[in-house]
């Protein structure tokens, strides 16, 4: 009857769709607690005042953290230009094909093809006892080998693809993040050591003009040859620095160049009395740990850990039979002008089922690497959370720190300062000796030169907050 028939080809449709489609062997997962405290640390060394995020440094642009228009040139060349950065994004243009391969498998594929045979037949051999020499045509479409993914198998495999491929994508980002981070500390790290490079520019003149003075009171007979000496040693030492200062300028700009792959332009590296200490700022943050889920890192060691947690299912599916199908329809003829005659029609099908008997332990073992491998993934995810804490953690510490410990040093350079000024004083009126202006010209030397680093210091722990945060990949002015 005609409606039974219709009734029997749902059926059929139904039961191949239930086969294709499958069931699951993958094992739930819950994203496991993160291993670190809810809050950041307290104590002396945190500001604890703010309570409250102002914003989220992953939601803020980059050229919202470093203000400097010179600084924001160079990572937008850099993220253009740098070669590491374009690797990461060809890796995950790789992911993205590798998964579309493994969907593929998902889905029949199906061929055309078409062949012409010619063979002869011995008269030995032959039922009319003469040789006989035949052709046959062929022309049709087939499906080879169609698994019927009935226990998820290749749904296991298709979404680890999917959670390696998103993984591989959260990777570049995370590359971008350090690149941008990179970039900044290169070029704080060159300003610093020109600022450090001009300063022993002046520190060698005002040496220079001691020496020429304690040359001149010498001839006079106010100085001794011993105040000459000291006043030389004073001016080799600066001169061992200028030329320390004038290599380390030079590799911090080749350092910098390679970052951008391309020459640094004087337009690239800013005006030297412009403020130092305003070309980063990142705003304060909540009490709440939780921010550290929207690191990049954490975010691929997360897909990783679904990507092991799929292949135990893949590997579960292996200990029940596999199904697949072979078959082809077309048409076939000893005669190419008949070959698209009714009676030249041609089919067949064979469906195909294997049944794992004795594997020699090879199901197990799979299986067993499987679950180690998705230990050793949530060991991973809970150490890449453990890791951004602390640098957190790290950053936080340091951010009030060297704030304090800054203003305690430009107290001191103030200080050395007077005590160069009325050292001279009283070398000047002969009441000490040049030994006493030596020590506080290198007191204030020294006390500047640490300035100068401790600036950088507190930048470059501003770069690393803005990165162990997970800091905005793209200019917040992009589209």
């Amino acid at each position: 009857m005609p409606g039974t028939s219709k009734i029997r080809n749902a059926l059929l449709c139904a039961t191949i769709v239930g086969l294709v489609s499958g069931c699951s062997l993958i094992p739930d997962m819950t994203t496991p607690a993160m291993p670190v405290a809810k809050t950041w640390p307290q104590g002396p060394a945190y500001d604890s005042s703010k309570t409250k995020p102002q914003e989220d440094i992953a939601d803020l642009g980059w050229n919202a953290v470093f203000q400097s228009p010179q600084l924001q040139h160079l990572i937008t060349t850099a993220v253009q230009n740098n070669r590491d950065l374009r690797i990461a994004a060809l890796r995950v243009e790789s992911a993205r094909a590798a998964y579309q391969i493994t969907e593929s498998d998902l889905y029949p594929q199906i061929n055309g093809t078409g062949s012409r045979t010619r063979s002869r037949t011995p008269a030995e051999l032959s039922s009319s006892g003469r040789a006989i020499t035949a052709s046959q045509y062929s022309v049709g479409v087939g499906v080879t080998a169609f698994e019927l993914d009935f226990f998820g198998r290749l749904r296991s495999l298709e979404t680890q693809a999917l959670e390696a491929f998103l993984a591989t994508k959260e990777a570049q980002i995370d590359a971008q993040i350090a690149l941008v981070a990179e970039v900044a500390n290169a070029w704080l790290t060159l300003q610093a050591d020109n600022r450090q490079l001009r300063l022993t520019k002046e520190t060698l003149a005002s040496r220079q003009a001691s020496l020429d003075l304690t040359t001149a009171r010498f001839r006079n007979g106010v100085a001794t040859q011993l105040d000459i000496a000291q006043a030389r040693t004073a001016l080799e030492t600066a001169r061992v620095n200028l030329a320390m200062y004038t290599r380390a300028v030079a590799q911090d700009r080749n350092a910098l160049e390679i970052l951008v792959c391309t020459p640094l332009q004087d337009a690239d590296v800013a005006d030297l009395d412009a403020p130092f200490t305003d070309v980063v700022t990142v705003p304060e943050i909540g009490v709440s740990s939780e921010v550290l889920l929207r690191r990049p890192d954490i975010r691929e060691a997360e897909h990783q850990l679904r990507a092991a947690n799929a292949n135990i299912g893949a590997a579960r599916a292996a200990f029940f039979p596999s199904i697949s199908l072979t078959g082809n329809l077309g048409v076939a003829s000893t005669k190419l002008g008949s070959l698209f005659e009714g009676a030249s029609r041609s089919w067949s099908f064979g469906p195909e089922i294997s049944v794992p008997i004795f594997t020699a332990g090879r199901n197990q073992a799979n299986l067993d690497v499987a679950k180690a491998d998705r230990d050793i993934a949530v060991a991973t995810y809970e150490k890449a959370i453990q890791t951004a804490f602390k640098e957190v953690a790290n950053a936080l510490a340091a951010r009030k720190t060297m704030i304090d410990q800054l203003d305690a040093q430009k107290n001191l350079v103030a200080s050395s300062q007077d005590s160069l000024d009325l050292s001279q004083a009283r070398y000047d009126r002969g009441i000490s000796s040049y030994l006493d202006v030596l020590d506080s010209q290198r007191s204030l030397y020294s006390a500047q030169q640490t300035q100068i680093d401790l600036e950088r210091a507190q930048l470059t722990n501003l770069v690393g907050l803005y990165k162990a945060l997970g800091g905005g990949i793209t200019s917040s002015d992009a589209p």
